[in-house]
Parts: structure tokens; sequence; C-alpha cells
């Protein structure tokens, strides 16, 4: 049994974690900290967890407590984890962390993109990057795990097969995607609020958007050589989900891309590769902690569009985050992860 802590439990990948860390048997949560619900009961909060946690209640930050645990996970906006986690790395605490703070390995791409600075870039270069797809060694080992975010993981799971294969050319490549309102996070926002999202669908980042940089590095790594990628964010109005649209062109003849896809997820246990002709939907991964995939290739031609769909929660988070813990403490990768998709 393994001593757990939770910085900034009240947002969705907080409670996220604690819906799915409830059926883990490894673990025990020995504290979760919330600045603004100081001393109200985890259950209060959240009524869904009411027989799982009803003896825990969010209290302060506090270094000691959370370094007297095995790991913690940082459920936080970006620039906190900066400020805690070496201290608790010092402690002989692993740190998993949720937020973006230390997926790229460039301190100014971060502070450029992050509109602030880098607050801990000594421990850049020991960070991992938790795809499991594609550091399940180096992940092992860890004890700074970076969770990807949930554009990124739904972009490069889509075209690793790809870029690795080196059948396709790296310029361009487009990622045309959709998120439910909870990838905005659990704020009082006007536009997210449910006359404002529901009954309409916009793009947003068309110019820019900050998991660039981490959907570049990733893609660039697979493909061995700089990569030019459109990417257009849309929000959609529904709760949950990913379903991220990309398009590639094939450099050379490729008799069989499902075998390509099939083969490199062979031995992937949270991702799905369809049969051919699928079209994967979002209701089909709402709770699981897994990526379904579809290759297709229109008309024949050159193009090649991938379809991927994730929920943004789980296998874009909180998920993905628990995936990464088993890894860093030697449990069955799926542990507390065996639950199937909510449907309808």
């Amino acid at each position: 049994m393994i001593k757990v802590g939770i910085v900034g439990g009240t947002g969705y990948t907080g409670v996220e974690l604690l819906r799915l860390l409830a059926g883990h048997p490894q673990v025990s949560i020995e504290c979760i900290t919330s600045r603004s619900e100081d001393g109200v009961g985890v259950s209060e909060l959240y009524p869904n967890l009411r027989g799982h946690y009803d003896t825990l209640s969010y209290s302060m930050p506090d270094p000691e407590r959370l370094g007297s645990c095995d790991v913690v996970f940082f459920a936080t906006p970006h620039g906190v984890a900066h400020s805690l986690a070496g201290d608790l790395l010092a402690r002989g605490t692993r740190v998993i962390d949720l937020s973006a703070d230390f997926r790229l390995r460039d301190a100014k791409l971060w502070a450029e993109w992050y509109n602030q600075p880098h607050g801990a870039p000594q421990l850049l270069e020991e960070a991992v990057y938790g795809l499991p797809e594609v550091n399940r060694d180096k992940i092992r080992q860890a004890r700074l795990v970076a969770v990807p975010g949930c554009y990124p993981t739904a972009v490069q799971l889509g075209l690793l097969p790809l870029l690795e294969a080196g059948v396709v050319n790296t310029d361009p490549l487009i990622a045309d995607c959709k998120s439910g309102v909870t990838g905005a996070g659990r704020n009082a926002k006007i536009p997210f609020l449910l006359a404002e999202a529901s009954e309409s669908l916009k793009a947003y980042g068309a110019s820019g958007h900050r998991h660039l940089p981490e959907i570049n590095q990733g893609l660039e790594d697979a493909a061995g050589s700089s990569v030019g990628l459109t990417f257009v964010p849309h929000l959609i109005p529904m709760i949950r989900g990913i379903h991220a649209t990309l398009y590639a062109k094939l450099n050379q003849p490729v008799d069989d891309l499902q075998t390509l896809f099939e083969q490199r997820y062979a031995n992937e246990p949270f991702v799905d590769v369809m049969p051919a002709g699928s079209h994967p939907e979002t209701r089909s991964v709402k709770g699981a902690n897994v990526c379904r995939l579809a290759v297709h290739q229109p008309q024949g031609s050159d193009t090649v569009v991938v379809l991927a769909v994730i929920d943004n929660l789980v296998k874009g988070a909180s998920g993905q985050a628990i995936q990464n813990l088993n890894l860093m403490f030697g449990f069955e990768e799926n542990t507390g992860l065996q639950a199937p998709a909510l449907l309808p």
C-alpha cells in the first residue's frame, strides 16, 4: 500500500483522480489540499464520493505532510508545482504533475507560451514525459513525471505510427480537434456557461494554442525531424471528450495502414485500434482510460485521415496519471483502470 497526496483536489482532474483511486487496491489517500475549501469534507463537496472518502477533508498545503507521502499528484493551475516539486523530491516523495509545468524541455519556450518565467528549470532535465506508449521504461524509473495534456495525448497517439514508420510528410500535418467544456477546468467563466456554450460550436486558439509546442515536441521526437503542424482546437457543447481528426500526406505507397496501426499498438492496454472503416465516438470512451483510433485513406489517395477519441479527464489527464503511478511503483499497468466506458 502506498501513501498518496493530492495538491489541488477540487477541480475536475482532482475529483477524477479521487473517483478512479477509490477503486485502486494499492493506494491510501493521506491528504488532499485546497486553500479555498480548507476543512470541507471531500464527500460534502462531491456527493458522488460518499461512502468512499467520508473521513477525508481538504486541508491547506503542508510540505511536511505531503512529504510523508510516497507520491504526490499535482492537479493544479500552471506554475503551482514549480514551487513545491523540488522540496518534495528532496524529501524522497515522487511527483506526478497533471499541469503543464514540466512537459516542455525548454524553459524559455515554456515561459513564452505560459506567460511567466519557469519556476523550476533545474528539474526539467530529469522530468519524464508521461506518455506510456512512448516512455514506459523511463516512467518506471522516474521521480518526476509530467502527465501529457489532453489534446497532445490524442494527437500524438493518432500520428505516432505514421511518423515512426516514416511514411508521411512531416509538413504539413493537420490536427482538427474538438473538446468538451471540462477541458477548460472548473471555473465560473462566461464562455463556458450552459447558455453560452450549448447549441454552439466554435474554434479557439487558431493563431496559437499553448498545447502546440507540447504536441510538436512529441511528434518531432517520433519523426526525428521538425514538423509543420497546424493545430486548431474547438469547443463543443458536451461535458467530456476529445475528438481529433488528423490529416497527413503519404510520401510512399503503404500496403496496409490498418496493419501498421494494429502492430504499433498491439501490446498497448489503453489504445484500441478499431476495425477498418470505423468512426470512433467520444461516448465510447467516457469515463475510461482508453484512446480509440481509426485510420482511413479516402478514395485511395495519398491522404491519411486518423480519428482519435479520448475522455479528456481520464486518458487525457487523471487516468493517464494513474497509469503512470502504476508503472512507477511496479503495479500492473491497468490497476484501478479496468472499468469500461459509460454508455449511454
